[in-house]
């Protein structure tokens, strides 16, 4: 983390709180972030992630996802435009091992990838009082607004959010405004949002676990179908055109004190497949004091049965349900 953010940071502890929808910051210090520049820069992640990258504008942001050959997922990024590098956003602890793959297939492109999450700070404002507080971005998701040194992205969800990007002094200064009305809260806080917009993270721990499509990416406009050859694209488009998706991400409730870690075992006596019922994606308390709230990705037919519990037979039930995007009826077949 940068020092400058730290030592802020540190001057307000004994200030964060749970989490809370009407005007939260939160300190996103898990993020790390891979700057892309060079002229070669769109043509050499073209080639490499599932979306669309040269749909990326200076105003719009979106999900992307990169792959192994046999199509499954290294990581999840959020990719966004700030001036004329592209960003790929992701969990710190996927950085070094990601950016070093990528690297590996520069060969003679103009392209300089480096990690710059020290250079810029990653925060997040939430509940009525984001758009009230800075220039709202456009309406879509992930849509994008750079002043003044900050980037704001908007992020899908209820409350609605933002996302906020900034070199560590600028950063400060806009915190030091907003504290007058916004509280801090705890580091559960923004991944739970995620959770409940059904937005999935790729950790250590689940790296190659799932297929794009199992995590919803499809549903969350993070797959290009029509951009042509990238890094596991004939098994992605596999999944589309021959209907050979078995398996999607929902989101849970589950009665545990201890919240089930990425990657986890789900359990289903109705399950006949040898790669087990399903595996946890992500998971935090439910600020209620009601258990945790998970992201999992499942067998359909265990969804249908609903008969998913965590960990073995003997383990807490799971109460399944879609995300707030929805499933169109092709996916719950």
């Amino acid at each position: 983390m940068n020092q400058e953010w730290s030592a802020y940071l540190e001057r307000l502890k004994g200030a964060t709180r749970p989490g809370v929808d009407d005007c939260a910051l939160s300190s996103l210090d898990d993020t790390g972030l891979i700057r892309v520049t060079g002229e070669d820069a769109r043509d050499f992640l073209q080639g490499q992630l599932t979306n669309d990258i040269h749909q990326v504008s200076p105003e719009q942001g979106q999900l992307s996802a990169y792959c192994t050959p046999k199509g499954r997922m290294l990581a999840i990024f959020l990719v966004f435009q700030r001036g004329e590098a592209l960003y790929l956003q992701l969990p710190r602890e996927r950085l070094d091992a990601v950016l070093k793959r990528l690297q590996m297939f520069v060969l003679r492109a103009r392209v300089k990838l480096e990690d710059a999450s020290d250079d810029l700070v990653v925060t997040g404002l939430a509940g009525g009082c984001a758009e009230e507080m800075q220039p709202a971005p456009g309406e879509s998701s992930f849509a994008t607004l750079t002043g003044e040194e900050l980037t704001r992205i908007r992020i899908p969800g209820t409350p609605g959010r933002m996302q906020l990007v900034a070199p560590p002094a600028t950063m400060i200064e806009q915190w030091q405004r907003w504290l007058d009305r916004a509280v801090v809260a705890d580091a559960d806080h923004w991944p739970l949002l995620n959770i409940r917009a059904g937005l999935p993270t790729i950790y250590d721990a689940t790296a190659e676990a799932f297929v794009p499509q199992m995590c919803n990416l499809d549903l969350l406009h993070g797959i290009s179908f029509t951009k042509g050859c990238y890094t596991g694209q004939e098994v992605v488009a596999r999944m589309k055109y021959l209907g050979q998706l078995k398996r999607r991400m929902f989101i849970a409730q589950v009665e545990t004190e201890t919240c089930p870690a990425p990657g986890e075992a789900l359990f289903s006596p109705s399950s006949k497949s040898a790669q087990g019922a399903g595996r946890v994606v992500d998971a935090r308390p439910s600020p209620d004091g009601n258990g945790c709230e998970a992201l999992v990705v499942v067998e359909i037919t265990g969804f249908e049965a609903g008969d998913m519990r965590l960990g073995d037979e003997n383990g807490p039930a799971l109460a399944l349900q879609e995300p707030p995007y929805g499933l169109t009826p092709e996916d719950t077949k």
